[in-house]
């Protein structure tokens, strides 16, 4: 006798590795507002969104790209110091919106230290988020967010090896930008996202 398939097919967005249905039906049913942060391969994705009945609704957001447009970011827009970058531009856009507190949701996680990096961004816009502290306890995350780490490999780089520096930053040298001044840039930058 019958009892039904000894197997059960997930829903495709679980299976495509995309949501977590269990741990986003907790954060929905909190009721509070949710940081979420999608880190991808050229850009980073930060909003702070409210669950509706009619779907999510974005209270504030800011994309990588906006690096570029607004702030005239001249380098990678995938990496950690536009990550963070990019998460404290969210942070100061949902102060302007009364955001006092969120909880986040960083959905299936895959690329961790840029999504660490646009969270801490965040964090330092002053939103109160609840987090557990082992989060950012094997990372060495404030020595990179600024790019330092960028810097002293092309520095490196450029000293030892002419023709590889010029191949990994290729994209740089041909729009004309030193990644050698990354962490002047990204300081330059972050005086004018808080002043947002």
């Amino acid at each position: 006798m019958g009892k039904g398939p000894r197997y059960r097919v997930f829903m495709r967005r679980r299976r495509e590795s995309r949501t977590n249905y269990q741990r986003r039906l907790k954060m929905v049913l909190s009721g509070k507002l949710r940081l979420v942060i999608r880190a991808r391969l050229s850009s980073v994705i930060v909003q702070i969104v409210k669950a509706e009945l009619n779907g999510d609704k974005i209270i504030a957001a800011s994309e990588s790209r906006q690096l570029k447009n607004k702030f005239n970011w001249k380098y990678n827009l995938g990496n950690m110091p536009s990550a963070y970058l990019t998460g404290l531009l969210c942070g100061m856009r949902a102060k302007k919106e009364g955001v006092e507190e969120c909880i986040l949701d960083v959905g299936i996680l895959t690329h961790k230290h840029r999504v660490l990096s646009a969270f801490k961004g965040f964090l330092d816009s002053g939103i109160k988020v609840n987090y557990n502290d082992k989060f950012f306890k094997d990372s060495n995350l404030e020595e990179r967010i600024d790019g330092s780490h960028i810097e002293a490999y092309a520095k490196m780089l450029s000293k030892e090896n002419k023709e590889k520096f010029e191949q990994i930053f290729s994209n740089y040298i041909r729009n004309k930008v030193d990644p050698k001044k990354i962490v002047s840039s990204f300081k330059e930058i972050k005086k004018k996202i808080e002043k947002v």
